[in-house]
């Protein structure tokens, strides 16, 4: 079984010829560091914290676009307080908002990538079939709480979604500048 990133560290690296102490140092911790963000682990996390700052800069745009109205009970209530109280209660809803679209995205992000780096691990293949197995596995995953036909629907909603974002970046550019090697 081999995970992407977890193979041996070979400690010898090629064209060492003229580097001082420094600059061994230097590419030994950039090779430790490429290693680490290559390695199942590493991108979990790394998906999860972004998916974190991701969710969490979504839910205050989301809360700061809700509108409360004065005709409606709750902002009625708020209405009547005073300036300072109705910013206090706006900033904490936002706050709220936030946090919490912050702690799902983060979790959605996390297990995706886990998945789908598992997986890739296990088939030995980078195609779309890890994304859209990933998807399911972590569809069918977060909707498990609410019985078997919801993580159903979930499993198929998040492999669809995940195989239509998997084709659309896989698709070949027409673009000539967007090609590096050229």
């Amino acid at each position: 079984m081999a995970f992407p990133g977890m193979g041996p560290m070979s400690p010898g690296m090629g064209g060492q010829a003229g580097m001082s102490e420094e600059q061994l140092k230097e590419q030994q911790m950039i090779k430790y560091m490429q290693a680490a963000m290559e390695s199942c682990p590493g991108k979990t996390v790394v998906s999860g914290v972004m998916g974190f700052g991701l969710g969490g800069v979504f839910g205050l745009f989301m809360s700061s676009m809700r509108y409360d109205s004065a005709y409606t009970p709750q902002g009625a209530a708020i209405s009547q307080l005073p300036i300072r109280q109705q910013l206090r209660t706006g900033f904490k809803e936002m706050g709220k908002a936030s946090w919490s679209s912050a702690k799902n995205f983060g979790l959605v992000g996390a297990i995706f990538s886990g998945t789908e780096c598992c997986i890739e691990g296990l088939r030995a293949k980078n195609d779309m079939g890890n994304g859209v197995a990933a998807g399911c596995i972590t569809g069918g995953a977060l909707a498990a709480k609410a019985g078997p036909q919801a993580a159903a629907v979930g499993c198929v909603g998040f492999a669809a979604f995940s195989a239509a974002i998997d084709w659309y970046m896989r698709m070949p550019s027409d673009d000539p500048a967007a090609d590096p090697i050229i």
